[in-house]
């Protein structure tokens, strides 16, 4: 096959065993015979080096020596697979002028800007550009909240004692600063009549015959009961709890000073005068999630596309990819779900996962996470992925770490999680609050509780370690997840909150349950701005 667009190129080098610099891939497709000078470049390159630079190549093109006899290059790559896509991918524009506004479920709430790119040139269509040489002594990352390797829960009773106590302790410090907290037993003490504040986890949310709202909750001291009247408004936010949770009441202890008449409810919350960091230059990462290699419906084309772009002069300010979970598709995640897939190995579809992943220019740098259709313990927090899967992907040097994490890069911290927990808040709150259709709104009441995982004993497993690893201690500025399978994003607070869609369309499963989702999107976030683009590739 002829290696017309720079992913032809990537995809013959992922073939024999090298990523490569993303200017490096432009010289090679530009060239005027790309077989016999890819040829000549992985001739030129050391034996134990995994990365075509660009050195390599020019020196291959600058050589004297005559091409090397290639004839057609290509071979079994994953480009040349039958298309494993339903067909709902329609064929992309090639119009690099721009085009209309992604419309998507998750709109604009909150700002960002949601341009959408009509689709990414060829690269005959890249006029004179010869790419450009990213700058990667600029790139920093720091990882911080990765349960990888610390791990020490066994399952016992007193484990899940000790995370929910260091839950409460860290919310509470959050919240000390807006009520005078008193413990449960020390209300308890108190005089009918008198102010009280509470801070404590919520035990038991029910209604009273007469409509009002009855509160249960609990500190490390015992279990007090709040009642919220159905005709204060504060009794909508009622609506907003659930179980397990962090929160502060202020009220009035009723004249035997058995119960708090609430006046006030107060959330952990993100501070509204929160201001997010930026970087210091024009820089920018691609956010995806739910790539579902092994899949039947992985749209194996709409990635080709994402891809070739990131190729183009369009995409060379993107360095970082940043990717929420679910490489793969996972076995036994559902029911009957071998029927739905393609590769029915584990390890060879992580292994098919890699070959997709050297299609990304060599010189970007990957942030993963894992989700629950992946090869880790599905229980909250979960470690990165083991070592026999770190080197079946490790040819791209991609950094791995656990679910979820806040990754920095250049002064912008990231809080990726893969979003299990998305599902719950969907489920207990009201539509308007959180919806699958506008998913950036869960992850809202998600900052707004300053966890990720609030409610325990739902779908949700959690696992009891000696800290929990799912509180949301620094407030960051992008917080990115996935899970749901639908696109949107907004602000909360000056947070960007992005729910990036996935590489999947719609399996039997998922029509089975309603679910329609969003796939081929890639949200682009300017770092230096927080503004975004989402680039439609299906």
């Amino acid at each position: 096959m002829p290696l017309e667009t720079p992913v032809r190129v990537a995809q013959e080098l992922a073939r024999r065993g090298y990523n490569a610099e993303r200017e490096a891939v432009t010289l090679l497709a530009g060239a005027a015979d790309p077989a016999s000078a890819l040829d000549r470049a992985v001739e030129a390159t050391p034996d134990d080096a995994l990365r075509l630079t660009t050195d390599h190549v020019r020196a291959a093109l600058d050589a004297e020596t005559p091409p090397a006899s290639g004839g057609d290059v290509g071979g079994d790559t994953p480009g040349e697979d039958p298309s494993v896509s339903t067909g709902e991918a329609g064929t992309r524009s090639q119009d690099t002028g721009g085009g209309a506004a992604v419309e998507t479920a998750g709109g604009t709430s909150g700002g960002g800007r949601a341009a959408g790119a009509g689709g990414p040139a060829d690269a005959s269509e890249s006029g004179d550009w010869a790419g450009r040489s990213v700058e990667q002594a600029l790139h920093e990352i720091e990882i911080a909240g990765d349960i990888t390797g610390r791990s020490t829960g066994t399952g016992e009773y007193d484990d899940f004692v000790t995370v929910f106590r260091d839950r409460y302790e860290r919310l509470a410090g959050q919240l000390r600063g807006r009520v005078n907290h008193r413990p449960a037993e020390a209300i308890q003490a108190m005089g009918g009549g008198s102010d009280a504040e509470m801070i404590g986890l919520v035990n038991d949310i029910r209604s009273t015959a007469s409509g009002h709202w009855l509160i249960e909750l609990e500190d490390t001291t015992g279990v007090f009961p709040c009642l919220v009247m159905k005709d204060r408004d504060i009794a909508e936010l009622v609506e907003e709890l659930l179980l397990d949770e962090c929160i502060a009441v202020q009220g009035t202890l009723a004249d035997d000073a058995g119960i708090m008449f609430v006046d006030a409810i107060h959330f952990p919350d993100v501070p509204r005068t929160h201001r997010p960091s930026t970087a210091d230059r024009h820089v920018q990462a691609a956010l995806i999630s739910d790539v579902h290699v092994g899949s039947q419906e992985f749209m194996a084309e709409a990635w080709h596309d994402f891809a070739d772009w990131l190729h183009t002069e369009e995409a060379e300010h993107v360095e970082y990819l940043l990717v929420a979970g679910d490489m793969v598709e996972g076995v036994g995640v559902y029911p009957n779900q071998d029927e739905e897939l393609d590769i029915v190995d584990i390890y060879d579809q992580y292994r098919r996962f890699a070959e997709y992943l050297k299609e990304v220019p060599g010189d970007m740098e990957i942030v993963m996470i894992p989700g629950n259709h992946d090869a880790v313990r599905l229980a909250e927090p979960q470690p990165a992925f083991d070592e026999t899967l770190r080197e079946i992907m490790s040819v791209h040097d991609a950094q791995v770490t656990g679910n979820p994490s806040t990754v920095t890069i250049e002064g912008v911290s990231v809080l990726m999680y893969h979003g299990v927990s998305l599902d719950e808040v969907i489920a207990e709150l009201p539509e308007e609050k959180a919806s699958y259709d506008e998913p950036h709104k869960p992850m809202y009441q998600l900052l707004k509780k300053r966890h990720v995982a609030p409610q325990y004993g739902g779908k949700l497993r959690v696992a009891p370690e000696e800290k929990d690893y799912l509180v949301i201690d620094e407030v960051p500025d992008i917080f990115h997840t996935g899970h749901v399978h639908k696109l949107g994003w907004g602000k909360y607070h000056n947070v960007l909150a992005v729910n990036s869609g996935c590489w999947q369309a719609q399996t039997a499963f998922q029509k089975s349950v309603n679910i329609d989702p969003d796939a081929g999107f890639a949200p682009v976030v300017d770092l230096d701005t927080l503004d975004m683009t989402v680039y439609d590739f299906s």
